[in-house]
């Protein structure tokens, strides 16, 4: 997820449906600004590439079909966010194709959290998710080996030796925890 910066020059005159038209590469449209994220580590990419690798592949031999992405654009209720890896389904790629941004967040996203990052940020950020689309949310956290699976109706944590696994999106999906890490 790493942590924002204002650009204020920017921010004056965009708006949230000038980012919803063109979003700026590595920017969020956060309480009424732009912010640019940054704070992300070589541990931080590692681990989002994995994530996308091992979702890809799940969903092509599942036969679930869908997309899997990286750090690309949606809107939720009142933000304009960029999740770091994200699923979308075969029935809202029909519904939507795949427009310059999501207008809604996508069914699974998962955010790898930097050690910048304030919990109740990231916290507010995945309720934001579910209030606006999303079905599940992972919150990854690479310092620690865990990671946090938030549906609307339950939180699962899983640590270091034991098995991550999607609840609602991706049924079925799995993987050893440090694997994700390694």
């Amino acid at each position: 997820m790493g942590n924002s910066t204002v650009l204020s020059n920017l921010s004056k005159d965009f708006s949230l449906e000038d980012w919803m038209q063109n979003p700026p590469n590595n920017t969020e449209w956060v309480n009424g600004e732009l912010l640019e994220k940054n704070g992300v580590t070589l541990k931080h990419s590692r681990i989002q590439a994995n994530l996308a690798y091992y979702w890809r592949n799940y969903k092509e031999s599942s036969g679930q079909g869908g997309q899997v992405y990286t750090e690309v654009p949606c809107r939720t209720n009142k933000q304009g966010r960029v999740p770091d890896v994200a699923y979308l389904t075969p029935e809202l790629i029909n519904q939507f194709g795949e427009p310059a941004v999501l207008p809604q967040s996508f069914p699974l996203i998962a955010e790898i959290v930097s050690p910048k990052d304030l919990a109740e940020e990231i916290i507010a950020k995945s309720q934001e998710y579910l209030q606006s689309g999303g079905e599940e949310v992972w919150l990854v956290f690479p310092e620690n080996r865990w990671i946090i699976v938030i549906t609307p109706n339950q939180r699962l944590v899983f640590i270091s030796g034991e098995v991550v696994s999607t609840q609602t999106v991706l049924k079925g999906f799995s993987i050893a925890v440090d694997e994700l890490f390694a």
